[in-house]
């Protein structure tokens, strides 16, 4: 069987992104490979072996056009409102938590947050099939 190791998206600034995946989720720097014209540096968190790889092309300035087609990276809380707070007292600025309900029943509870390159972050509360 296959197995989901990491998902990889490109940034500009590599400390900023660094900072912000460690401020925000707790991600630290597990490996880092330098290149001529490009550096990736892989983050991961306590809880799962999968990463999140961060693709610097070097001398690269402008923000990259992410298009229609990107959708988002999701993580998991054990609790969503506290993690809603500490992200906004961070200045990372969430939107407002939104409850998906099917039939009668909660199906998720969720807020977006953007990184520094503007991709989109899906902050669920741990429950039902989000664990």
């Amino acid at each position: 069987m296959a197995k989901a190791i990491h998902s990889m998206i490109r940034v500009v600034d590599e400390n900023l992104s660094v900072s912000f995946y460690k401020s925000a989720f707790g991600l630290d720097v597990a490996d880092r490979l330098d290149f001529d014209t490009f550096t990736l540096v892989y983050l991961r968190g306590a809880e799962t072996d999968f990463e999140l790889e961060l693709t610097i092309n070097k001398g690269r300035g402008e923000p990259y056009a992410l298009g229609d087609g990107y959708g988002h990276l999701a993580l998991c809380v054990d609790d969503l409102d506290a993690e809603y707070k500490r992200l906004a007292a961070a200045g990372f600025n969430p939107r407002k938590i939104v409850e998906f309900n099917r039939e009668g029943a909660l199906l998720a509870r969720f807020f977006f947050v953007a990184d520094p390159d503007g991709y989109q972050i899906e902050v669920l509360q741990r429950h039902g099939r989000y664990r």
